[in-house]
């Protein structure tokens, strides 16, 4: 397995709570080294919002030092405004990462499912689930934290070809 893609950043972009999961791969093992929630005041004005989230993304990287960081492809939204938002956000992340030298890897929702569930249409409560039995996580994660861990696995297991094993399966 290539040394690059061990430990990789999930990131669940939004503008005022970002999601964050550091997976890393050992062997066949995953592991989660950190997870949580990149939280923006609802006050904050719309570029201190970016500021915020991206020196988060800062802090981050250089604590957990991934080698790859997977966030979620952009996707079809109704409302122009709310699309506008999360790729100002989604932008930011991606120049933070790319100013830090990490490549960024975007994955569809329907492949984090697959490659979590192993079935595209998963619902979230099923992704979830299967990224604690994954990564043998005793309490759930938030929403945002648990959806950027499955990104995380998603990235290891299309990079490296390690499968989303079951801690029964080691």
């Amino acid at each position: 397995m290539p040394d690059r893609y061990t430990r990789v950043l999930g990131v669940d972009t939004s503008l005022r709570s970002t999601g964050v999961g550091v997976v890393e791969a050992k062997g066949s093992k995953l592991d989660a080294l950190e997870f949580g929630v990149i939280k923006v005041p609802a006050k904050a004005r719309h570029s201190e919002c970016l500021k915020l989230l991206s020196a988060g993304i800062v802090d981050i990287v250089k604590r957990a030092n991934p080698t790859a960081v997977a966030i979620e492809g952009a996707f079809f939204c109704e409302n122009v405004k709310t699309a506008m938002i999360l790729g100002e956000a989604r932008g930011a992340v991606i120049a933070a990462c790319a100013t830090l030298g990490l490549p960024v890897y975007e994955y569809a929702p329907r492949r984090v499912k697959q490659a979590v569930v192993g079935f595209g249409a998963a619902g979230k409560e099923q992704v979830r689930k299967m990224v604690m039995r994954i990564l043998s996580l005793k309490d759930e994660p938030q929403e945002d934290a648990g959806d950027a861990l499955a990104l995380a696995i998603c990235h290891l297991h299309n990079h490296t070809g390690i499968a989303a094993l079951m801690p029964e399966q080691i």
